[in-house]
């Protein structure tokens, strides 16, 4: 395992010396560019977003993706694919990792999660670095498990996938949280406010057919949805009592096909074929 972890330090002080080189974002394309702008913005921890009212009331799917991650990371390497500010590779490091590797194309979220590295001690188990998720120039059959927690949306997936299998082991598994396009509620929220998303994000929310095309590279293993009625606290201040009543009904109803495609939020645990 040191070994391993030695060769993929070594692998990120070579990416380092490109991504850190003034220019490597202009020559990306410009979505890449435009991502990494926005990003830059949207995580400095001056600027505070209106949509993060609506994350007060996800405890369900938060509970589950933290209760995979605990059962599944231990003496692990772990990939946190665009890991913006850091928060969830820290938690990993607590539950065993042997080590966890954040990449962001944001400089300003890499900085922020070296930090918070620092903070809590943990800056020989973790490396972040700047970085194309599409195209990290880690090694090949290096990670078994990466975190993909409301990021995919934000790639094109035709380069992801293949990208991930890239440096996934065999048999290695990602767990992806993400947003779905199919509530009409929530895809009317998204249109009136485009100030909060990418030209490419508004485009690209995820829907099955996504999860699908994850099955040239992958086995699917588990789908799970979240959050049918839970958003709706947050218009009210997410009193207790309403998400008591809200996660209730969104356990039973998020079990009924068709029904179940209204959530606003699904995991879904993808595993590298052999």
């Amino acid at each position: 395992m040191q070994e391993a972890i030695k060769k993929l330090n070594k692998a990120i002080d070579k990416i380092e010396l490109i991504t850190q080189k003034k220019g490597w974002i202009d020559s990306l394309d410009p979505r890449k560019k435009e991502e990494a702008e926005f990003h830059d913005f949207s995580h400095d921890h001056s600027v505070s977003l209106s949509n993060k009212k609506f994350y007060t009331t996800t405890m369900l799917s938060s509970n589950f993706l933290d209760k995979y991650l605990n059962d599944n990371v231990k003496d692990k390497i772990f990939l946190d694919y665009a890991c913006g500010n850091g928060v969830t590779s820290n938690e990993v490091i607590k539950y065993g990792a042997s080590f966890v590797i954040g990449i962001d194309i944001s400089k300003n979220s890499i900085n922020n999660a070296k930090n918070l590295a620092i903070k809590n001690g943990y800056e020989k188990k973790s490396r972040f670095f700047v970085g194309d998720c599409e195209n990290t120039s880690l090694p090949d059959n290096c990670i078994d498990i990466i975190l993909c927690a409301g990021m995919l949306h934000h790639l094109n997936l035709d380069y992801a996938y293949p990208e991930m299998y890239r440096i996934l082991k065999p048999g290695g598994k990602i767990i992806a949280q993400e947003a779905l396009n199919y509530n009409p509620i929530i895809r009317l929220y998204r249109m009136r406010t485009p100030e909060m998303r990418t030209e490419w994000e508004k485009h690209h929310i995820l829907s099955l057919k996504d999860v699908n095309a994850a099955k040239k590279y992958f086995k699917v293993k588990q789908i799970k949805y979240f959050h049918l009625s839970s958003y709706l606290a947050s218009f009210f201040g997410s009193p207790k009592w309403m998400l008591i009543i809200l996660n209730f009904f969104d356990q039973i109803f998020t079990k009924i096909p068709i029904i179940q495609l209204l959530s606003w939020q699904f995991i879904f645990e993808l595993e590298k074929k052999k």
